[in-house]
């Protein structure tokens, strides 16, 4: 039996994140509605230019169609999201509507790491802080939860850190997975919660298939987490310490990828004959 329930915080890229909305329906139909969920305004700046860095110029520009004109009805980008964003016959296309059904707070900010985001936090206690994307987040704002920030991570740590993490673990022969670890100052650095490999990775139709599932299979093993965090049965281990994690005495950082070797993971995937490269960036 719980005692009195987490204050948990939200933290997103745009009120209409269909990640962040899954992830706060989730936790709230564990019985921790968000106290607050705090997210960047709508094309905010700073992330358009990451997207372009990792998407190119005209993955970019249908990132930024989504978030100027977001789905309506039961259609949703990534299908694989589909169940947790149906409540009620109803599909969550905003995190208003998560709000609303849960009553929860939302603020809208430039920057997360500005004083007066950190501020806003703040008056929110939380005990635990949930990234569903965004900025970068600085110190300042990790120290504001008890407990931490929580990330879920698109691949296995530590061997896979850094962007386009499925079609990395695709070429250097690494299971594709899911790690929930506690954000630190570093990319991708902090302390081990769990990691899962995917089931069924065969059945990944594309890569986009791959990383829908990815998403969903995290928006799932999230709220175990989060119930175990909250039960006191499950700590964090520094990365490096981990044994079930090989090669972590390697502190390897992937980057965005050439479409040549976005064409490579694609073909071993469909193949299911990954092999390893080793264009990495030794930190």
């Amino acid at each position: 039996m719980r005692g009195i329930a987490m204050r948990i915080v939200v933290l997103g890229s745009s009120r209409y994140s269909e990640t962040g909305c899954a992830i706060a329906a989730r936790v709230a139909e564990l019985g921790y509605a968000p106290v607050g969920a705090l997210v960047l305004r709508t094309l905010d700046s700073g992330t358009l230019l990451r997207k372009v860095g990792q998407w190119g110029v005209s993955g970019a520009a249908r990132y930024a169609r989504t978030k100027l004109a977001p789905r309506h009805g039961a259609d949703v980008s990534n299908p694989c999201l589909r169940p947790a964003l149906t409540h009620g016959g109803v599909v969550f296309r905003s995190l208003r509507q998560v709000a609303a059904r849960y009553d929860f707070p939302i603020a809208a900010c430039r920057d997360p790491n500005a004083p007066s985001s950190i501020a806003r936090l703040r008056q929110w206690s939380p005990d635990l802080m949930i990234f569903t994307g965004g900025n970068i987040l600085r110190k300042p704002l990790l120290e504001v939860p008890r407990l931490g920030v929580l990330n879920v991570h698109l691949g296995l740590l530590p061997e896979i850190r850094g962007m386009s993490s499925p079609e990395w673990s695709l070429l250097n022969n690494v299971p594709p997975g899911i790690t929930v670890h506690y954000l630190d100052a570093g990319i991708d650095t902090g302390p081990i919660l769990q990691r899962w490999e995917l089931p069924d990775v065969n059945r990944s139709e594309s890569l986009t298939d791959l990383r829908n599932r990815l998403i969903a299979f995290g928006v799932s093993k999230l709220g175990d987490v989060i119930t175990a965090l909250d039960r006191g049965t499950m700590s964090a281990m520094p990365q490096g310490a981990s044994p079930s994690a090989p090669g972590s005495s390697k502190d390897n950082q992937f980057f965005v990828m050439h479409e040549w070797l976005q064409r490579r993971a694609a073909d071993r995937l469909t193949r299911g004959r990954p092999t390893a490269v080793t264009a990495t960036v030794n930190g």
